[in-house]
């Protein structure tokens, strides 16, 4: 199994960072707030120091001098600076789980609207994983990353401003140790960008195997592959753990580096300071000042170099959601589609139909298929396992566009009509049943949002359903659990039956709709069946040929193509693939 099937381009410009803004902008008056209040806590910050050169010059030194005073600025200094912090604090958290939660709903909006296609090429659990944990480090960089970096460059530069007031000798000075700085944060952040990516990926591979593993939990206890399991996470772990290590390697090289440069800037820089005081070239109050603010000045680029490894690691993420955003979907409506007729007729065509699996292009699924289901028809579609039957549902609900042909219902070319106004004409029940982590009431109201409860316990009765529906602890209201692991397999695909009779639709299709039922079940469901598919259009996929001898057409299907058609008698006297299939299954002889 490869480590990862979703590996899009590197996307670690800074330049991704749009993305943030684009969806932050949507509350200015949230962003001017944290604006303002970082501007304040900055402005705050810088006059601690101006307040302690006024204690030591006017109070301590000055004969008489009333202390008081300034001890009370420097007290009010604080409590507007921890108003600010605070409201500052609220502001951009506030913003960053907002914009996390827009995000994310518009990821998930575009994820639902793309074809199946991208999802055999791109692992859905990776992608939920990257869904959670690119949105958190985007809750990260709007929420503090962005606000400390702002944060710091005002603080930089006002201090750097208020230190040439206080000595411009001793500022230069200071000032000359930058370009020493920002060579590190250039060649090690172009190191720690990519290093960071693939941190990102190998974190995305933990989770999707995690999910992957507990999705698949009976499975592999069943086949006492535990151990196994625990050693292949533990391997993805390791993975995770090395580069992570790496990562923090060069932030830690990087941040030593920076912190050596500037506190040595620094140090020098008061020996230069202590020499002028003796020389009673500026006063003690001053020193303490520029200590002060230097340190404030040399917290802030520090800071700033840290600051830069993460927002590299914020534009790997908005460059990984960027793209989920901007895919656009291969089957779309065209810009003007042509409407169904109306009522619709139900009648569904195949039409000289050749089909290839995008995971599969050279083998075909249809080869040259045609096929014309009459209105009311019911059509039974059989064969061995791989010959393609399954495949005429999926093109007919559009999931896929044919390499050749074309695909009619009711005479309209699928690929011309609104794939929503398509689907809304067909009922589905699948042989895989689909149940939602929700309640049954949800599950059934799949079928028909608006259905009231007088109409959902119509469809569970008719569906065998209500029975056992009815003893659940809550009723409707019960939670089924993932997948629906409170009920059976026949229960749960009695639910999807009823859920199909909601849709109420013209054009009905059957994927071995009774397989999981027992005798008596079996049977009950077949008369709600039997009622259900009066006057519609049904297409039935059926391994078990008992299920389809009363068929107006059976339709034999073998690599693609049509090989036999005709009733149940007909076929079972033409010793054809259908005899075959008959006797393993009637007479239990060998073909």
């Amino acid at each position: 199994m490869a480590e990862s099937d979703f590996d899009p381009p590197p996307t670690r410009k800074l330049g991704n960072l749009a993305l943030i803004w684009r969806f932050a902008s949507k509350y200015p008056w949230r962003i001017a707030g944290a604006g303002l209040m970082l501007l304040v806590a900055a402005s705050a910050t810088l006059a601690i120091p101006d307040g302690f050169r006024r204690v030591i010059d006017r109070g301590f030194v000055s004969a008489g001098g009333d202390i008081a005073q300034y001890f009370h600025y420097l007290l009010f200094i604080v409590v507007i600076l921890a108003f600010a912090t605070a409201m500052r604090f609220y502001f951009v958290s506030w913003l960053g789980e907002r914009e996390v939660a827009d995000l994310r709903v518009a990821v998930q909006r575009n994820l639902l609207a793309l074809d199946p296609k991208y999802f055999e090429e791109n692992r859905p659990s990776e992608i939920a994983s990257r869904m959670t944990s690119d949105t958190s480090v985007i809750e990260m960089i709007v929420g503090t990353t962005i606000s400390v970096a702002l944060r710091n460059i005002v603080m930089a530069i006002g201090g750097v401003i208020y230190l040439f007031t206080l000595s411009p000798k001793l500022t230069a000075m200071l000032l000359i140790g930058i370009p020493l700085i920002l060579g590190p944060i250039i060649i090690l952040g172009r190191k720690l960008r990519d290093v960071s990516r693939h941190s990102q990926d190998r974190i995305a591979d933990v989770g999707a195997m995690v999910a992957e593993t507990l999705g698949a939990m009976k499975i592999v206890q069943a086949f006492g592959q535990e151990d196994r399991e625990s050693r292949r996470f533990g391997d993805a772990t390791e993975r995770a753990f090395q580069t992570a290590r790496r990562r923090i390697t060069i932030r830690a090289f990087m941040t030593g580096i920076v912190i050596t440069l500037i506190f040595g800037a620094i140090t020098m820089v008061m020996w230069q300071a202590a020499d002028d005081v003796v020389n009673e070239r500026i006063s003690g109050g001053t020193v303490a000042a520029f200590v002060l603010t230097g340190m404030i000045v040399a917290g802030a680029f520090g800071a700033l170099t840290e600051v830069f490894g993460e927002l590299m690691r914020g534009a790997g993420a908005a460059g990984r959601l960027q793209e989920l955003l901007e895919e656009v979907p291969e089957i779309r409506a065209p810009a003007n589609p042509v409407p169904l007729p109306v009522p619709s007729r139900g009648k569904l065509a195949f039409e000289g139909v050749t089909f290839r699996y995008p995971t599969r292009p050279d083998d075909k699924a249809l080869d040259n298929f045609d096929l014309a289901v009459e209105p009311g028809e019911l059509v039974a579609i059989v064969g061995p396992s791989g010959a393609g039957k399954s495949t005429l549902f999926q093109l007919a609900q559009r999931f896929y566009d044919p390499q050749e042909g074309r695909v009619t219902i009711d005479g309209v070319d699928l690929r011309e009509a609104d794939p929503e106004e398509v689907r809304t004409r067909m009922a589905m029940v699948p042989q895989e049943t689909v149940i939602f982590a929700a309640t049954a009431r949800d599950n059934l109201r799949y079928g028909n949002w608006d259905a009231d409860d007088n109409a959902l316990w119509a469809a569970a009765e008719a569906a065998n359903a209500a029975e056992y529906l009815k003893a659940l602890p809550e009723g409707l209201d019960t939670f089924l659990g993932e997948s629906g692991a409170r009920l059976s397999g026949g229960q749960r695909q009695r639910l999807a039956i009823a859920r199909a009779l909601l849709r109420d639709s013209p054009l009905l299709l059957l994927d071995e709709a009774t397989s999981a039922l027992d005798a008596e079940s079996e049977r009950l469901v077949q008369d709600a069946l039997d009622r259900l598919m009066r006057d519609r259009t049904t297409i039935v996929i059926a391994h078990r040929l008992a299920t389809v001898r009363s068929a107006d057409r059976i339709v034999v299907m073998d690599k693609g193509r049509i090989v036999e058609k005709g009733d149940h008698a007909a076929l079972s006297n033409a010793e054809g693939l259908y005899a075959r299939l008959a006797r393993l299954q009637f007479e239990g002889v060998a073909a």
